[in-house]
């Protein structure tokens, strides 16, 4: 059984923000304090220790007290450049990965990816949602994987390619669906920033 302290989380900080006028999502304030800190909160107790990825304001990340991990690749990568650095680092025999703006994501997130990652025999889970109108979204952000893929990893993105979903089909990988869609509620405008803290009231 895979417990919580053969597991680090990697808190995904390394883009752009473009929709956001450029502002570090991570550090944006929801609820009147940064969104990184609610991603903390709830990633902290499904793992032994946290790994921020990210590319700018690399000060205000490093006050949380964990190790901040800026991309080996160039020109904001997406979101394989920030695994690639987090298995780079991973002590723990698994990765599990998030994104800073998702600041309701599953208690059950680590638990339940992992007994269908051993209970499979799986390289690698990331997590899907089921919306109200009954369809299943991808969740790629949101995976544990085996630390030992970084050597997988790299010869991919050697290759130039960045499509999260195509590294997925060279693995022995697999989805958990999750209930409740809105756990996996992320922010990219304004205007999306404000109906999350309505709901997370």
């Amino acid at each position: 059984m895979i417990t919580a302290n053969q597991i680090t989380g990697l808190i995904l900080a390394g883009g752009r923000a473009q929709r956001m006028g450029g502002i570090d999502k991570g550090l944006i304030p929801f609820h009147g304090k940064p969104l990184i800190e609610s991603t903390i909160t709830r990633l902290k107790p499904q793992v032994s220790t946290i790994l921020i990825n990210a590319n700018r304001s690399i000060t205000k990340y490093s006050h949380y007290g964990y190790p901040v991990l800026m991309d080996e690749t160039p020109d904001f990568s997406g979101p394989l450049a920030g695994f690639s650095v987090g298995l780079k680092h991973c002590k723990s025999p698994y990765l599990l990965t998030s994104p800073c703006d998702s600041p309701l994501l599953p208690t059950d997130l680590a638990e339940k990816m992992a007994g269908e990652l051993e209970g499979k025999n799986l390289e690698l889970v990331f997590a899907s949602s089921k919306e109200d109108d009954g369809k299943i979204w991808s969740q790629p952000v949101f995976c544990l994987m085996r630390r030992d893929l970084k050597d997988s990893l790299d010869t991919f993105l050697s290759k130039g390619d960045l499509k999260i979903d195509r590294w997925f089909k060279e693995l022995r990988s697999g989805t958990v669906v999750f209930e409740n869609a809105q756990a996996f509620a992320n922010v990219n405008t304004p205007e999306e920033l404000a109906a999350l803290e309505e709901v997370s009231q």
